[in-house]
């Protein structure tokens, strides 16, 4: 046992969060992401039965967003045309802001495939089971100073 871990971050997902450098990113999916497909080249932690909200905040006491990156935070854009509301951004947003970053202006907005590409790049996936459409997000690490 460790003082002061969240419990939801698991040893799998501690030792990821550990081994990531300056500039490696991480993606905390939703439940309909295709986790095992775009992150069969980097680590796939699975994290079913957790949202994406509450690791995010678990995740964040823990690992620097990179300073040195206009926007560290990135969301999946909603697809022009689909009338999905993300209320859950908002959450997000929050979240950041309580850790120390901008809130809203740490987060940037990428189209679907874009999003994909990028994340097949990822150091990990980690595959919640969050049911909130939209609730894909990737974090750039920092230092630790």
């Amino acid at each position: 046992m460790l003082k002061n871990i969240p419990p939801i971050l698991s040893p799998e997902l501690l030792k990821i969060l550990c081994e990531m450098g300056h500039g490696d990113k991480i993606v905390i999916a939703d439940g309909n992401f295709p986790s095992e497909s775009v992150g069969k080249s980097g680590a796939v932690v699975r994290c079913d039965g957790h949202g994406v909200p509450e690791l995010l905040e678990a995740v964040l006491t823990l690992f620097p967003l990179d300073a040195y990156a206009e926007k560290p935070a990135t969301l999946m854009a909603v697809v022009p045309g689909d009338p999905v509301e993300t209320p859950i951004w908002e959450k997000y947003y929050g979240i950041l802001e309580k850790a120390g970053w901008r809130g809203k202006d740490a987060v940037r907005h990428i189209g679907r495939f874009e999003f994909y590409a990028e994340a097949k790049e990822a150091y990990a996936v980690v595959a919640t089971g969050e049911k909130a459409l939209y609730a894909n997000i990737m974090l750039q690490k920092g230092v630790v100073c």
